[in-house]
């Protein structure tokens, strides 16, 4: 599979920021999802929204609320609307590769986020969560039904995506002190998502 769009995704979002802030509108399919994740998390905790985008629909989710959200994402110019659409929570450019916040959170979520990470990097990932969560910390993000990788296209530009096995995302949960919660491959009322939910054993 093309390389050079795996590694162009930072680029990509960076330089299409607004469009996507304003194709991403608040459709409601998420929402039975994201009321699981939030029935995991004590009231008023804190999440991490792990490629929060510009934070709707999302985060604004959380927010309203009473959840207190820190978001990360490797678009400066997405956590700048974040920053001024929502400026009582913690935003920061990064990338989630690399992220190491010495904080640890309620729940962690890498919706539409996580996904467009290499298998590896995907695999290496894990260990991040682990990282961020408490004891208890609800888990939730998207992939693919199965292993492998996609091409789609977003502003005539080539959009990468990937997926590992099932199986494997399973053991990964083993391997880091997750249980898997609830799994939907390819959910026909989260608009074709496939989603993980998990929570962390710690």
């Amino acid at each position: 599979m093309d390389d050079i769009s795996a590694k162009n995704i930072i680029s990509l979002y960076q330089r299409h920021a607004d469009i996507w802030d304003k194709l991403r509108k608040n459709q409601g399919y998420e929402k039975a999802w994201l009321d699981r994740f939030l029935a995991l998390i004590p009231s008023e905790g804190r999440i991490l929204d792990i490629g929060c985008g510009a934070g709707k629909p999302i985060a604004e989710y959380f927010i309203e609320r009473h959840f207190s959200v820190t978001g990360v994402d490797s678009s400066e110019p997405m956590i700048s609307i974040c920053r001024e659409r929502f400026p009582e929570q913690h935003w920061q450019v990064a990338d989630m590769r690399s992220l190491s916040l010495n904080e640890k959170f309620d729940g962690l979520i890498a919706w539409d986020s996580f996904f467009h990470l290499t298998r590896d990097d995907q695999r290496a990932m894990f260990a991040i969560f682990e990282k961020h969560a408490k004891p208890d910390a609800a888990l939730m993000f998207t992939s693919g039904p199965g292993n492998g990788e996609a091409i789609g296209t977003f502003e005539g530009e080539d959009l990468y995506h990937a997926s590992l096995a099932p199986e494997e995302y399973r053991a990964l949960f083993d391997e880091h002190g997750f249980r898997e919660v609830k799994m939907v491959a390819e959910d026909p009322t989260c608009a074709g998502h496939t989603i993980w939910l998990a929570q962390f054993k710690g």
